[in-house]
């Protein structure tokens, strides 16, 4: 699965490469089962998406290494009921989850980042690159995906209050479990086992050199996965990772590895923020009005809980400004759809009207 996808054969059956791997390995379970029929299953076999090229998708199946041309609607770790004669047609199954941000740029799109992950290792150092609003945000993308989030502090064994870093990363939400370790010894088999069982996908998400290819170079046993030192400088690494690529590693699980995001702007997240911020969302439900902005108004619990030193001003603040990027970032999206939506019914209209002019 770690194979270049360049080099890769094509999606005929002619053209395919047997290979040992059987679904379950690739992660195949009754949610997805229950989508496809037995004749389906034989027609179109289902394949899963391990690399993404910006020439196509690499796909793997029992007995079948396959390339499908790029799509946007489709992403790493995708399920796909594979066209032998047109791989472009492929269908995508129902996804169990979904990882996806908002383009970076002004583009108003929406970038598809991972499909059907179970838990989402987000990564961070235990350095000048630890940053509670950047995990807040990790975190909200991740509950809103449905997969489950697992905060991973590394470089302890450079950090002189590694005890902190864990302390302020459990603040950010009770739900979430904190690991600290150390990515380049035994540490990381054994921390994560709990999450990483044969048929499990997981993904490490996280900034530039915080560790993620050295912790699935851990996972795998190997150093084939490249890596490269912090500059010492501002304890950022470099890009290492050039592609969202899965990887099957001993012990059964699949890992994907992915670049370092250097913005992450969140949209479609409401319920996500409001799942990292339970805490401050009870609140709400005290205050007088039904509509307080959590401001000046009278009667507001939000802002009693501050004055009263239960809720942290920076916490709340954080919490606004999600709010308001993913409600700015929502509607831009949604005005994006409205008018592409509004253009292709006008390129309908003027292809059905197109022979009468003739």
């Amino acid at each position: 699965m770690g194979r270049d996808p360049e080099g890769g054969p094509g999606g005929h059956d002619d053209d395919a490469k047997a290979i040992p791997v059987t679904l379950q390995q690739l992660g195949w379970g009754p949610f997805f089962a229950a989508q496809v029929d037995v004749d389906e299953m034989v027609a179109t076999p289902p394949v899963r998406v391990v690399t993404v090229h910006r020439s196509g998708f690499q796909v793997l199946g029992e007995g079948i290494e396959a390339k499908v041309p790029p799509r946007a609607d489709v992403t790493v770790g995708d399920w796909l009921l594979l066209d032998r004669d047109t791989p472009a047609a492929s269908r995508t199954l129902e996804r169990s989850s979904l990882l996806k941000r908002r383009a970076p740029g002004h583009d108003r799109q929406v970038q598809l980042i991972a499909a059907n992950i179970d838990t989402v290792f987000i990564v961070t150092s235990c350095n000048e690159d630890f940053n509670i609003a950047r995990l807040e945000r990790y975190v909200a993308l991740t509950f809103e995906s449905g997969a489950e989030p697992v905060i991973v502090l590394t470089k302890t064994d450079l950090a002189t209050d590694a005890a902190g870093f864990v302390e302020a990363a459990r603040g950010v939400s009770d739900r979430v479990a904190v690991v600290a370790l150390d990515a380049r010894a035994e540490e990381p088999g054994k921390a994560l086992a709990e999450w990483c069982r044969p048929g499990r996908t997981v993904a490490f998400l996280g900034s530039s050199g915080v560790g993620k290819s050295t912790l699935t170079n851990a996972l795998a046993g190997t150093e084939d996965i490249a890596t490269q030192a912090v500059r010492e400088a501002d304890a950022r690494g470099r890009h290492t990772t050039t592609r969202r690529q899965l990887y099957m590693v001993p012990g059964g699980s699949i890992v994907l590895d992915t670049p370092g995001m250097r913005e992450l702007q969140l949209a479609d997240a409401a319920s996500g923020i409001a799942d990292v911020f339970e805490d401050i969302e009870a609140l709400t439900t005290g205050c007088r009005f039904r509509d307080c902005a959590h401001d000046t108004e009278p009667g507001c619990a939000v802002q009693q809980a501050v004055a009263e030193g239960r809720l942290d001003a920076a916490r709340l603040a954080r919490w606004r400004k999600l709010q308001e990027e993913d409600a700015h970032n929502s509607l831009s999206l949604n005005q994006r759809r409205s008018k592409d939506r509004a253009f292709g019914k006008v390129v309908r209209q003027a292809t059905k009207e197109k022979p009468r002019n003739r």
